[in-house]
């Protein structure tokens, strides 16, 4: 695998502001609205208490990504969907609430340029960079554009929300977003040290694509040879040694923490790391996990299970989604 540097290629900032306060502890506040205990019906995984190093052991990354060193880190046990928020699962929180993503209220979101269902005049031009446009009217009801929709999507991981849409589903459904040492330890799936959550090869012993990713040339060519230009359902592949289907791939996750690049150099020198938690403030970027079905060796290969990457707070693209846990 070659290393990249930070790039948008993974998910372009959003186009709305990007300084907001954080909405309120209850996460619902932002629009005025109640709370409201929700119904979360995603099956659950235990995930054992333990200790794990957690980093790059292969040096694939880039080091802008701040993935190494490999550090050792303590968790108490915790529970985990067993996949990412379907669009199901955010339809019923929307129905329960009447939240407005920041995609809907900004008016626009980020489309990959060869999945775009819009008009001309709803494109508006590059994200970040050329593949990644500014799309009005794409939101999680419209993930290509206003032409589009969710019908027959209903176990796909809803996408364009927000750090800010995703901690609002978790303060209604009595949850909250994984820490990023417990999103790495939970995807692992106890094969510790290894790339992916099931190994060290993306192809199995005959071929077979094991998780949504980029096949052909990109970002102009997708052979779709894994089956899906965008999105999967949340149940395709194979789940890893615990239980959590799809980890990396097909979405990226959002995790609770702040990024930055330095956390595990400073993490490694105090020792073993206790349930460590990046608190983040209102404009601080947040860590990403998993990769996306945009993921290729060729320029980006965060699809690893130590792979890192981050956006701001506000933004939302087609390949964002997220998975929530509970103690």
């Amino acid at each position: 695998m070659k290393n990249q540097a930070a790039s948008p290629c993974c998910a372009p900032p959003g186009a709305g502001p990007q300084h907001r306060e954080d909405p309120p502890a209850d996460g619902l506040g932002q629009v005025g609205l109640p709370r409201v205990a929700g119904e979360h019906r995603i099956e659950q995984a235990s995930i054992p208490a333990g200790r794990f190093a957690m980093g790059d052991a292969h040096g694939d990354g880039s080091r802008a990504d701040g993935e190494d060193p490999v550090h050792a880190v303590r968790l108490d046990g915790f529970v985990i969907d067993t996949t990412t928020v379907t669009v199901a699962d955010y339809r019923r929180f929307v129905a329960d609430t009447g939240y407005v993503t920041d995609a809907e209220r900004y008016g626009t979101s980020a489309v990959f340029h060869l999945a775009v269902a819009a008009d001309p005049v709803d494109v508006l031009g590059p994200a970040a960079v050329p593949w990644w446009l500014t799309v009005a009217g794409a939101d999680w009801r419209h993930p290509e554009g206003p032409l589009s929709n969710t019908d027959g999507r209903d176990d796909h991981p809803v996408v364009h929300v927000s750090w800010h849409d995703a901690q609002a589903y978790c303060a209604w459904a009595g949850r909250r977003l994984p820490t990023e040492a417990e999103w790495e330890y939970a995807a692992r799936g106890g094969l510790h040290g290894r790339r992916f959550p099931w190994g060290d090869d993306v192809l199995d012993a005959a071929g077979t694509w094991s998780c949504n990713i980029w096949q052909g040339t990109f970002p102009t060519v997708n052979t779709t040879a894994d089956g899906w230009l965008t999105t999967a359902p949340v149940h395709s592949y194979r789940p890893n040694g615990y239980g959590l289907w799809q980890c990396v791939g097909n979405v990226w996750e959002w995790c609770a923490d702040r990024f930055d690049s330095n956390t595990y150099t400073r993490r490694a020198a105090q020792g073993v790391a206790m349930n460590p938690y990046v608190l983040p403030e209102s404009a601080d970027p947040r860590i990403m996990r998993g990769g996306s079905f945009l993921c290729h060796d060729s320029y980006c290969n965060r699809y690893r299970n130590a792979a890192r990457s981050s956006n701001t707070p506000d933004s939302s693209t087609a390949n964002i989604g997220f998975r929530t846990v509970a103690r």
